[in-house]
C-alpha cells in the first residue's frame, strides 16, 4: 500500500528536497506540498494523506498549532494522518508540545536520507518511538522544565500492575523486545499490554504514553 505523504515547510527548496527523495523510494508519494502551517491544515483536508512532515516553525500559523488543528475533533477529513515534526536543533523548546498535541515523533532536518524514508515508514505503520534515546531525552529535558499535568493522573488507577511495569519501561525509552526480556515474557504479550495501556491512558501511540508517564510522575527525568 502506498504512504501518502503531505510536505509542509516554509522553505521551497526543502520541500522540494524532501519531495524528490521520498518520491524516489517505492511505496512513497507526495501527493500534496505547504509553506505554511494554515496551508498545511487546508491541503490536509483536501488531499488527506496518511503522512505530514510538518516543520515547527512557520510563518502564518507554525507547526505546532497546525499539529493542534489537524489532531483535533473537528478534523474534517476521512482519515487523521501521523504527523512527523522536523525541526534543526535536538533541544527546540517547540517539540515537546508538539509531541503533546500529538505528533507521533521528530526528525532533525540534517538527518540522512534514508533516516528521513525510514521515518515516514515507522509513522505510517504506527510504530511512533522514532529515535527512542533522542525521544527520550528531549522527553525528560521539557518534562522537568514544566509543571506536571493533574488532568490525568487518575488513569494510572485503570491501569494493572504489569500494566504498569510496561509503561515505565515504556517512557524510559525499551522497545518490545527490550520490555519482553526486562519482564522475562513474550513479545507478543508486551504488544498485547501495551494496546491496552495506550486504550486507558488514552494515547494516540507511543510517544503520547511515553508523554504520559513522564506528566503523571510515573517515570521521573534523568
Amino acid at each position: 500500500m502506498t504512504i501518502e505523504v503531505l510536505i509542509a515547510d516554509d522553505q521551497a527548496m526543502v520541500r522540494a528536497g524532501f519531495a524528490a527523495l521520498l518520491d524516489a523510494h517505492d511505496g512513497i508519494t507526495v501527493t500534496g506540498q505547504a509553506a505554511d502551517g494554515a496551508e498545511a491544515v487546508a491541503v490536509s483536508t483536501r488531499v488527506d494523506p496518511d503522512v505530514i512532515l510538518m516543520d515547527v516553525r512557520m510563518p502564518k500559523l507554525d507547526g505546532i498549532e497546525a499539529t493542534r488543528r489537524i489532531l483535533g475533533d473537528g478534523y474534517p477529513a476521512a482519515k487523521v494522518p501521523r504527523i512527523l515534526m522536523l525541526t534543526t536543533f535536538d533541544i527546540d523548546d517547540y517539540v515537546y508540545d508538539a509531541l503533546q498535541a500529538g505528533a507521533s515523533g521528530f526528525l532533525l532536518k540534517d538527518a540522512l536520507p534514508e533516516e528521513l524514508v525510514h521515518a515516514v515508514r515507522v509513522i505510517a505503520a504506527g510504530d511512533a518511538l522514532l529515535s527512542p534515546s533522542v525521544t527520550r531525552r528531549m522527553i525528560a529535558q521539557f518534562a522537568a522544565q514544566k509543571p506536571r499535568a493533574t488532568a490525568s493522573t487518575h488513569l494510572l488507577s485503570e491501569l494493572t500492575e504489569r500494566e504498569r511495569e510496561v509503561l515505565i519501561l515504556l517512557g524510559q525509552g525499551n522497545s518490545n523486545s527490550e520490555i519482553a526480556s526486562a519482564l522475562f515474557i513474550a513479545e507478543q504479550t508486551v504488544k498485547t499490554h501495551v494496546g491496552k495501556v495506550l486504550a486507558k491512558v488514552g494515547a494516540r501511540d507511543r510517544v503520547q504514553a511515553v508523554i504520559f508517564a513522564y506528566d503523571t510522575g510515573l517515570v521521573e527525568p534523568a
